[in-house]
């Protein structure tokens, strides 16, 4: 599983474009003769059919990559594709879901049911789960369930809290425009850069002010493309950023008045703006019996105290979208992997991000008792 992982990481594909990928699985399944087909235009879905009847459980794992450069050149398994590094720890995700299919596949005779399996692309842009959705994955599908690995969590830790679990993520664009001119005659000009930075700066007074602090908002403006030249004032300005909520009515609230701010400014500085708002993915709700079932076997198997029954994250993931799109009731989970080694300690989508591989027999095992509890509870 650690060597497969190891593979995966050093030949990191983007969003999209993880057709090697797709087939450096397919060639694991065929080892141990399980079924599947490729989807469009990546990733793959496949089918454990247990001896008797019942219904269907999906496990879900992505395996996209970041356009990141990872800097741990001595690293063994550093990636080799330069500029793109598994950074999420996808790569962790597909090699938990394979060794919790190759288990359950010994225990086929005994399965009443079964286990679909979806080897999801592109979920760092937050296309992939509907693209699966769209080719028929969720057809039929009882339950689902998946994993995300957590560098800032202690190894033996599950997360799984019922209901509210990750939060809603929302890409917002803000393109201001001005008059350009000379440095030095700022007066025969509309700034951008100052419209920019009013906003950048004022935005936050949607949380602070606009917001209930009963519930949870994020905020965060993380690029800005400004200006052309140190003596030039810019006449363009544009910005990309992403609100993150837990509920439809705080994400309305908060479009509307972000989307106010920006033509507020814009107008007391005498520019215009264009402004852009895109839900990218739904908040991960769990359904109280599928996480309670993970919270029963995660004691089990590490101990109650080791197990996180309430807290949530303004993480986004499209795995949100199985629940909400394709309407499966189901659970996502959150398994620790950050042990006393400081290279673990990183976050997600740094360059030097990792994990303590030690975890990921702690997430196949999850995934695989969850398919098969389900099954045959």
């Amino acid at each position: 599983m650690i060597a497969f992982r190891r593979e995966l990481h050093q030949y990191p594909e983007l969003s999209m474009e993880e057709y090697e990928t797709t087939k450096r699985i397919a060639r694991e399944l065929d080892k141990v003769g399980l079924s599947y087909k490729f989807m469009e235009p990546t990733g793959l879905v496949g089918e454990i059919v247990g001896d008797k009847p019942g219904k269907t459980v999906l496990l879900r794992a992505d395996i996209d990559a970041l356009p990141i450069y990872e800097v741990t050149r001595d690293l063994e398994y550093c990636s080799k594709n330069d500029g793109v590094m598994h950074a999420c720890g996808h790569d962790t995700h597909a090699s938990m879901l394979l060794t919790a299919l190759k288990a359950l596949n010994k225990e086929k005779a005994d399965l009443q049911g079964t286990v679909r399996f979806v080897f999801q692309p592109s979920e760092e842009n937050g296309q992939g789960a509907l693209k699966m959705i769209e080719q028929g994955v969720t057809e039929g599908v009882d339950n689902v369930f998946g994993i995300h690995i957590q560098s800032g969590v202690r190894t033996g830790v599950v997360m799984c809290p019922e209901g509210e679990m990750m939060a809603s993520h929302d890409l917002l664009t803000v393109n201001f425009t001005g008059k350009g001119g000379h440095a030095a005659r700022p007066e025969k000009c509309v700034d951008a850069a100052v419209m920019a930075s009013s906003f950048v700066m004022n935005a936050q007074a949607v949380v602070a002010r606009e917001m209930s602090p009963i519930e949870s908002v994020v905020v965060t403006i993380g690029k800005m493309d400004v200006g052309d030249r140190f003596n030039v004032i810019a006449e363009r300005a544009y910005l990309e950023g992403t609100v993150r909520t837990f509920n439809p009515v705080t994400r309305e609230k908060a479009e509307t008045a972000l989307k106010r701010y920006a033509q507020a400014v814009a107008s007391m500085y005498g520019g215009s703006v264009e402004f852009g708002y895109q839900h990218v993915t739904q908040p991960v709700n769990n359904d109280v019996a599928s996480a309670q079932r993970v919270q029963g076997l995660a004691s089990e198997f590490f101990g109650e105290e080791n197990v996180v029954k309430q807290g949530k994250t303004t993480g986004g993931e499209d795995f949100s979208f199985y629940m909400v799109n394709g309407g499966v009731p189901g659970a996502f989970a959150v398994v620790g992997a950050q042990s006393d080694d400081e290279a673990t300690h990183y976050e997600h989508h740094h360059n030097k991000f990792n994990v303590d591989e030690a975890a990921l027999k702690n997430g196949a095992r999850v995934m695989a008792e969850y398919a098969y509890r389900y099954l045959n509870n």
